[in-house]
């Protein structure tokens, strides 16, 4: 079951496309990230080396480090010890990405979602019904019904066996 995030952490890089990275964040969710729309929020200056991943090749050097996205070849320095620059990555906390993130759509939870909203319905349950006889919650529930979380196999077929009381069959073509 999906739980809302208390301190957000990247755990996966799906893919990079242009500007936009598609993560997994600890809550299971799948996001994607538009960087052009997160260097516009948070006023990075066109003077600073941030500005180097405006190119899509710099920008796709990106690593997951410390649960957050984080890129080396950006030339950040602070001042250590003895007033001696040190070379860091640039890095943006994940509570900020998840902020400046948008839920990744994906065709196959859409036709999950609408399967169990549609199948809930004509069986006269409730969210909450549904969520007490599957052992989940309603707010999973309804996080599912309308595509706002992935959903695993095993809690899947619980939804739709026990607490639909159908049998869960799944083809690949």
């Amino acid at each position: 079951m999906r739980r809302d995030i208390k301190i957000p952490r990247i755990l996966k890089i799906n893919r990079i496309k242009g500007l936009s990275i598609s993560v997994v964040f600890n809550n299971g969710e799948s996001r994607i990230i538009d960087f052009k729309k997160v260097f516009k929020k948070l006023e990075i200056n066109n003077d600073s080396p941030v500005m180097i991943l405006k190119d899509p090749v710099e920008f796709a050097k990106v690593e997951l480090s410390n649960n957050t996205l984080s890129w080396n070849n950006v030339e950040q320095f602070i001042t250590g010890k003895n007033s001696k620059k040190v070379k860091v990555p640039f890095e943006i906390g994940a509570d900020v990405l998840l902020k400046y993130s948008s839920a990744e759509e994906t065709e196959i939870s859409s036709k999950i979602g609408h399967l169990v909203r549609d199948s809930r319905i004509k069986s006269g349950l409730t969210q909450k019904e549904l969520a007490l006889k599957s052992g989940t919650s309603r707010n999973y529930i309804s996080r599912i019904e309308n595509d706002r979380s992935d959903i695993e196999l095993d809690t899947l077929r619980k939804i739709i066996e026990t607490g639909l009381g159908k049998r869960l069959e799944i083809n690949v073509k």
